[in-house]
Parts: C-alpha cells; sequence; structure tokens
C-alpha cells in the first residue's frame, strides 16, 4: 500500500515539477535574448516565453515574412494552445513583420 502512494504521489508531482522546470528554461532564456525595441515588443515577449525561448525568434527571422510569422502564431494558437487573443496575436504580427521579417 505504501509503495502505490509513493507512485500515486510521484506521478501526480512530476507534471509540476516538468512545467516549473521548462518555466524556469524559458525565463533563462529570456535573460539572455532582448528582443528589438519596438511597439509589440513587451506583449510578444510576454506571451512567447510561455512556451519557448525567445531565441526561437531571432533565429527563424531570415527565413519568415509577414505571412510566414502570422502562420507560425496560428499554430501556436492552434496546435500548442497559445492563450493568445486574436487582438494581441495582430499585435504581436505587427511587432514580428516590422522587427524580424527577413532581416536580424
Amino acid at each position: 500500500m505504501r509503495g502505490a502512494r509513493r507512485r500515486a504521489a510521484a506521478l501526480l508531482t512530476a507534471p509540476a515539477l516538468a512545467g516549473a522546470s521548462a518555466l524556469l528554461w524559458a525565463a533563462a532564456g529570456a535573460e539572455a535574448i532582448q528582443l528589438k525595441d519596438a511597439p509589440g515588443r513587451d506583449l510578444t515577449t510576454g506571451r512567447c516565453i510561455i512556451c519557448h525561448s525567445l531565441e526561437y525568434i531571432p533565429s527563424n527571422a531570415p527565413a519568415m515574412n509577414r505571412a510566414g510569422w502570422q502562420k507560425s502564431i496560428q499554430k501556436m494558437k492552434d496546435r500548442f494552445g497559445a492563450p493568445i487573443t486574436d487582438e494581441e496575436a495582430k499585435q504581436i504580427l505587427d511587432y514580428l513583420d516590422g522587427s524580424y521579417s527577413g532581416k536580424s
């Protein structure tokens, strides 16, 4: 019985630890990468860092244009459940297109 309780506790605790670990990893990336200063930077940083390092943005920028960023944002919302409203998505798109489309 005791072993079953330990296994149950481990199963319940593991997702929380994994989530906390991902947040720490993402936060560490936020300190290393500073996005370009322009309107929409804070919103973009705040929403994108929830799921991935900010390094994703400048590393993909050379191959991206407005349509590419729009597709990427929509994928983040639809496939990965990113908590981004339609208005926020537009602001993020404007920021990424203006600051990171085909240029580093």
